[in-house]
């Protein structure tokens, strides 16, 4: 008994690991475009994302239930132990390390889902370890929402650039007035990154929680909603300044009305996908926002050898990351860990 509470507080302090790691990978998904047309300075936006990533996570719990967390919690078709657990987490941290490591914006989400599929493919000596009609069901929602951000912030950006020359307004009027927007607007993708993959932390400790005995069913605790908010907020804090320079400058040179258009219309797909119970990629979804709004200008403004290398790191992101659990959790079998 005791060797299984010292397992379950190791695998609940990876869960915080991981999501720490989310938030520091994803703070570029919020804040890069406000930054890079200095909408606020990257301090003053770092804190802001935090804030409200924070907010977001517990505000989305309490009020519409964790239902992108019980989404994530299907991906298993076995019984989960602890160990399984910790073996998908270390697969995501390590993928997670990897990209941040190489300046990529690929996908926490990708990464856990992937690492739960390699543990659980590895637990069950085969591939019904994994539930694959629910996996379907999230990999058609990570594919669907990256295109959705592209089409509806492109549409937006075309909206707003023709309603600004429409009516004759002056352009430094128009950027003070977007580039205090895209303070709200930078709060909103915040709050919604906080209330869509905090909840995939949520769901790792839930699991845990269960294969403990600690809980008798799937139904997340209110400790382990402020934990998981309070890690990726802290994380979002600590900052990807890597990933900040490939999504606010490498990708597309961003003016205040495409910056607001890719972070309002980003936001706007990603809560739309909490409410649903699908979990989806932050950062494919204001990629593809940014991409969009860049396309809707001029083609040639986007710089698309880069995002096709950012689009093979999406691509390989769930198999690395299965591989990895996979063999964590070869490794911590081996050591005779058991739960």
């Amino acid at each position: 008994m005791h060797e299984t509470a010292i397992l379950l507080w190791v695998t609940i302090a990876v869960a915080v690991v991981f999501d720490f790691t989310n938030g520091f990978h994803d703070t570029a998904n919020a804040i890069a475009t406000s930054i890079s047309t200095r909408a606020l300075s990257p301090h003053a936006a770092v804190g802001l994302s935090a804030i409200f990533n924070l907010v977001g996570a517990i505000v989305t719990v309490a009020f519409f239930q964790a239902k992108v967390s019980n989404t994530i919690a299907s991906t298993l078709a076995i019984k989960p132990g602890m160990v399984v657990v910790m073996s998908a987490l270390l697969g995501a941290i390590s993928w997670n390390l990897i990209t941040w490591y190489r300046g990529l914006p690929s996908s926490s989400t990708h990464a856990l889902i992937g690492g739960l599929c390699g543990a659980g493919i590895a637990a069950a000596h085969g591939l019904d370890g994994v539930r694959w009609s629910a996996l379907g069901r999230q990999v058609a929602s990570l594919i669907i929402s990256p295109p959705l951000g592209f089409i509806v912030a492109g549409i937006f950006a075309i909206a707003l650039v023709f309603v600004i020359y429409r009516f004759g307004l002056r352009p430094a009027p128009v950027n003070r007035t977007l580039r205090s927007l895209q303070v709200l607007t930078s709060a909103f993708l915040s709050y919604s990154h906080g209330a869509n993959d905090a909840q995939k932390t949520m769901a790792a400790m839930t699991l845990a929680l269960v294969a403990a005995g600690d809980l008798p069913k799937f139904q997340v605790p209110l400790w382990v909603v402020v934990l998981s908010a309070a890690a990726i907020g802290f994380g979002t804090y600590a900052g990807g300044w890597r990933i900040i320079r490939t999504l606010g400058w490498s990708i597309l040179k961003l003016q205040p009305a495409t910056g607001m258009s890719a972070q309002l219309m980003g936001a706007t797909v990603i809560q739309a996908a909490t409410l649903a119970g699908l979990p989806v990629s932050t950062t494919h979804v204001i990629t593809g926002s940014v991409m969009g709004v860049g396309a809707s200008q001029k083609l040639s403004a986007v710089r698309w050898g880069l995002g096709a290398n950012i689009v093979a790191a999406w691509i390989v992101t769930i198999p690395a990351s299965a591989l990895i659990a996979w063999v964590a959790f070869a490794i911590l079998n081996t050591a005779g860990l058991r739960g």
